[in-house]
């Protein structure tokens, strides 16, 4: 532009009340054998100025030749123009709207716009053509800049391919809008440069005059960068393409400069400066080309696995090596974290290839106090305090986090004992359900374990719980009743005692090998401390018998006993088993011969 030095002394007032800019940042990163072209034209008849003509053109053209051993990879179409903005736009005839859009502005009435978006298909499409940009008409707003020469348009289409010829490149696509005067700073970071040969960085930029050159320099890393005659090192932003050698795009540049000689292997970042005493000029894209061979190491974390009532968990997870140039290597360390603490640290087990992965899982305890909530987060390259031993292209993506849900279950619930009478073994038969009357269930709910192990694993479960035989004489038995959330446990013990003698209502004394004693059963094996006493009709005690000495129906007391066999009759006896569970046992017995 040309401002009046009156209109230069309003615009250094005005600035205060500019539209913010967008800083320029990195967009995407290509990393292979990948190159650039651009290709554009401006919507301005001739150069914009005070006197100039206040039209403006809506539709222009510009070629596309690529040769045939490059693939187009992506492609990117940037417009911009004096106030507000125009987001709809054809190519080729094919409508196009905005991904994204920045502005800009000198003052409160002299804003400007830029937009932004992925044509890619369009380009792969159409391939090698004249490429037109139309329905851009900036005819009906563009009057009021004219006076201050702050009227244009233009459009540019960045174009990344692949060629097999290419060394190992990173391409790194950078876009905003800042702009000068009086100076403009820009960063450049995600840069590793391993070798500088054929470096090269690239502009989109607006609104730059030919006509004017005022202290306008362009450097990086501190130093002048030109490419004579096209771009002088006193003018810049020019109207010029440096991939066509046009010089005629008034009030735009696409151009491109050797950086070779002024940035260092080494470097991971590069400062950008340009300074102008009067042109205004807005830097829209930047591109850079370095040759690199670095790996990009990045993890997914694909799936989990949680076991019910355990702080342990299973992560199944993918290291990649995609958009990368070299090999990413062997023992490339991993470590998750939980609330920024680490928790488990593993390594790639193989060298990864460019565009391979490897996958892999690993077993994780979680803390108790963490909650039944976790966020997990993965970092590669991160041997468990934050540090990286491998050099990448883009350090800024080696993390993924899940959000796991933990299957905590309630403590056991400890329910009563389960007894049975064991009839002198160690084993005895055993209703489990019985053990379960203080809670409500149903049986398809419920699953009875030997083990906590079987029962978490759900393995080995009881077949018959309603006529368990006991394993061990003390034994716990695990019951998993599963709930809406997860399961609950119960435990109960089993216990066993002797059974209670059984004691027959009679006997024969005859020696026909049929009830010829006073059997009763479940004592002289079990009880073998007890005591039998035996009364006749008239309270007179006739027999005391004991483990050893069973009654025969003879007596062995009382005044007149001799041994002989007692009359046929009813006999009173009381059994003393001698055994703190159980209180001595009375009745009568019937002897008959």
């Amino acid at each position: 532009m040309k401002p009046t030095p009156y209109i230069f002394t309003l615009l250094l007032w005005g600035m205060s009340l500019a539209i913010s800019a967008q800083t320029v940042t990195l967009y995407e990163q290509f990393n292979g054998r990948y190159d650039y072209t651009a290709i554009g034209n401006t919507m301005n008849t001739v150069e914009n100025g005070v006197y100039g003509i206040c039209t403006m053109l809506n539709t222009s053209s510009a070629n596309l030749s690529l040769d045939n051993n490059q693939n187009i990879v992506a492609a990117y179409l940037y417009w911009a123009g004096s106030d507000t903005g125009d987001f709809e736009v054809s190519l080729n005839g094919i409508p196009v709207s905005a991904d994204r859009s920045f502005s800009d502005a000198l003052d409160t009435s002299r804003v400007f716009f830029a937009a932004f978006a992925d044509v890619t298909a369009i380009v792969l499409a159409q391939g090698n053509t004249d490429y037109t940009l139309s329905d851009f008409d900036l005819n009906s707003v563009i009057a009021p800049y004219c006076p201050t020469g702050t009227n244009f348009g233009g459009w540019a289409l960045t174009v990344i391919y692949e060629d097999s010829n290419l060394p190992l490149n990173q391409v790194n696509v950078y876009d905003g809008l800042q702009s000068v005067p009086d100076n403009l700073t820009i960063t450049l970071d995600n840069l590793n440069v391993l070798d500088n040969e054929n470096a090269k960085i690239g502009f989109i930029a607006w609104e730059g005059d030919s006509s004017i050159a005022v202290n306008e320099q362009l450097t990086i890393n501190g130093s002048v960068i030109s490419n004579p005659p096209l771009n002088p090192a006193n003018n810049a932003f020019n109207g010029t393409n440096s991939f066509t050698g046009a010089s005629n795009l008034y009030n735009m540049d696409i151009d491109v400069y050797s950086i070779q000689n002024h940035i260092n292997i080494g470097d991971n970042s590069a400062t950008i400066a340009l300074t102008s005493g009067q042109d205004f000029v807005m830097i829209n894209n930047i591109i850079t080309v370095l040759n690199s061979q670095l790996p990009d190491a990045t993890i997914t974390l694909d799936s989990n696995t949680v076991f019910c009532g355990d702080q342990t968990i299973e992560v199944f997870f993918t290291v990649h090596n995609t958009n990368s140039t070299g090999i990413l290597p062997a023992l490339t360390p991993i470590t998750f974290y939980v609330n920024n603490v680490p928790l488990a640290t593993t390594s790639t087990l193989n060298a990864i290839a460019i565009d391979g992965s490897e996958s892999q899982s690993i077993l994780i305890e979680i803390p108790e106090d963490i909650g039944a909530v976790v966020n997990l987060v993965a970092f590669v390259d991160d041997d468990g305090t934050q540090q990286g031993s491998v050099t990448e292209s883009n350090e800024e993506n080696n993390s993924a986090s899940a959000a796991i849900e933990l299957l905590l279950i309630s403590d056991l619930i400890q329910l009563p004992n389960l007894n049975a009478c064991n009839e002198g073994f160690e084993t005895a038969t055993y209703n489990l359900y019985e053990a379960l009357t203080t809670i409500d269930y149903t049986i398809e709910d419920l699953q009875f374990y030997r083990s906590l192990e079987d029962l978490e694993s759900e393995t080995f479960p009881i077949s018959m719980p309603s006529s368990y035989v006991n394993i061990d004489p003390d034994e716990t038995i695990y019951v998993r009743m599963e709930t809406s959330l997860c399961y609950d446990i119960y435990e109960f013990k089993l216990t066993t005692e002797n059974c209670p003698p059984y004691v027959p209502e009679g006997f024969s004394p005859n020696n026909d090998t049929k009830n010829d004693w006073f059997n009763i059963q479940g004592l002289y094996d079990i009880f073998t401390a007890h005591e039998l006493q035996v009364y006749n009709r008239y309270g007179e005690l006739i027999f005391v018998g004991d483990n050893d000495t069973p009654w025969q129906g003879r007596t062995n007391r009382g005044l007149n006993h001799n041994g002989n066999k007692v009359p046929v009759g009813t006999y009173y006896y009381i059994l003393y088993l001698n055994d703190s569970d159980y209180k001595p046992m009375v009745g009568w017995v019937y002897v008959n011969y």
